[in-house]
């Protein structure tokens, strides 16, 4: 993988923070949550290779870089012409299938060159920011497709078409819950009555139960 892509987030990141200020690198590439992706700038090739994401600027002994989106888009470019080209010497078919797999109406494409293109810039595409993916593609000469328009849904039937009936699961609590209610009043009335005075009342029972037997 070329670390230059690696790079590229920081690059980035720096030209939106410090507003394309020109920066020396082990200044723009620091990340507290990697402390050891200083070492990208220590791989092979990559201050040799640098000018093509960034411009330069020298002073005295010491370099200095800023982000350069054309630069980028056009190192970008020959990276996806590199791309079809081991794709078409591997024998990788790019056709229907691939658009199959993303949803993607076949049909809107009908230069088999530019299916490989399309591909290319896709893998491309993972090692970039989105952002940056979406100028690639216009910079590309590709315009955007469409996912099909999905069908619309089928239309509900009206509960006054086909009245429903409640299940068993519905009427037990329905049941239920009005029970819950009635014990919820019985419960209130009981302790409205446990605080009336009783002394001297006749238990409810005592006038239902036999009257004793007088002597005569």
């Amino acid at each position: 993988m070329d670390p230059l892509f690696l790079i590229l987030y920081y690059l980035i990141k720096a030209d939106k923070e410090q507003q394309g200020k020109f920066q020396p690198l082990d200044q723009v590439v620091l990340d507290s949550e990697y402390p050891n992706c200083p070492l990208l700038l220590k791989c092979a090739d990559v201050k040799q290779h640098i000018h093509h994401v960034t411009e330069e600027k020298e002073i005295g002994s010491q370099k200095f870089h800023k982000y350069s989106q054309e630069k980028t888009l056009k190192w970008l470019k020959k990276k996806v012409n590199q791309t079809v080209k081991a794709l078409k010497s591997n024998n990788i078919y790019v056709g229907e299938g691939v658009y199959a797999a993303t949803f993607i109406n076949s049909k809107q494409i009908t230069d088999p060159k530019e299916d490989y293109v399309r591909y290319a810039h896709g893998l491309i595409s993972e090692y970039i920011p989105e952002d940056l993916s979406k100028v690639l593609l216009k910079y590309l000469g590709l315009p955007e497709l469409k996912s099909p328009t999905p069908e619309p849904p089928l239309k509900k039937r009206k509960l006054s078409d086909v009245p429903e009936e409640a299940d068993d699961s519905t009427k037990c609590n329905s049941s239920s819950a009005k029970t819950k209610k009635a014990n919820s009043k019985m419960s209130a009335a009981q302790k409205a009555l446990a605080k009336v005075d009783k002394t001297g009342m006749k238990s409810i029972s005592a006038f239902f139960s036999s009257k004793p037997k007088t002597s005569k």
